[in-house]
């Protein structure tokens, strides 16, 4: 039987995901007890409201979030996000925060979502999550870009160093077309290679952004 593995976080009320945005906001629009003047005696129904911004949670990055002329949600391929042979790469308890070219130089990225772990998750929901996080370099978001990379996934607050403002890795990557899943989790679950990956956001026009249940199976 195949096993799932789970690397997304949990949405909940009040969730900081992204240091200055707000947290969503989760209630109800019906709640059960309103809904019962409306049903049968014993039936009962619960309609749920959320207000978040589309970066919360683990979420996915379309090329329209970095370019006016890229791809939005809704134009997104299913093959670009769901079974897609993945690979994860090892970078956890590298020296220094930069995930270079070299950690990838080795590596058959090709039509593959490629998935950093650098085991930055265990700083969630902890103000440590938000300062000194690891990221991905220019050249080496240039080098999955040249090599065809499927997407790009990293479990840590930004796959760019938040303090360059060029944000080179997000604009690499998109220009090339390739979707980036941020805030990931669990990717210590994960072997090497031998499975597949799904990210898929709904299909909003005019979004570029939008949370996913990330997950793989093995």
């Amino acid at each position: 039987m195949p096993t799932f593995v789970d690397l997304s976080h949990t949405v909940e009320h009040g969730l900081i995901t992204y240091k200055g945005l707000p947290a969503p906001i989760i209630c109800d629009f019906l709640s059960r007890e309103q809904s019962r003047q409306h049903y049968a005696p014993g039936t009962e129904f619960q309609i749920g409201r959320i207000e978040m911004v589309a970066n919360t949670g683990t979420y996915l990055d379309s090329p329209f979030h970095r370019y006016e002329d890229g791809k939005d949600l809704s134009e997104l391929e299913l093959s670009s996000l769901a079974n897609v042979r993945g690979k994860v790469v090892r970078a956890k308890g590298q020296e220094g925060r930069a995930v270079d070219v070299s950690t990838f130089d080795t590596l058959d990225v090709r039509g593959k979502a490629v998935l950093i772990h650098t085991g930055w998750d265990a700083h969630w929901r902890t103000d440590q999550y938000f300062e000194g996080h690891p990221f991905l370099t220019r050249d080496a978001a240039k080098f999955l870009a040249d090599e065809g990379a499927a997407l790009v996934g990293i479990d840590s607050y930004n796959i760019d160093d938040t303090a360059d403002l060029s944000r080179p890795a997000h604009s690499i990557l998109l220009r090339a077309g390739i979707p980036i899943v941020e805030h990931m989790c669990n990717l210590d679950q994960l072997p090497e290679f031998g499975f597949r990956f799904f990210a898929v956001p709904v299909k909003v026009k005019g979004m570029g952004t939008f949370p996913v249940r990330a997950f793989a199976i093995v």
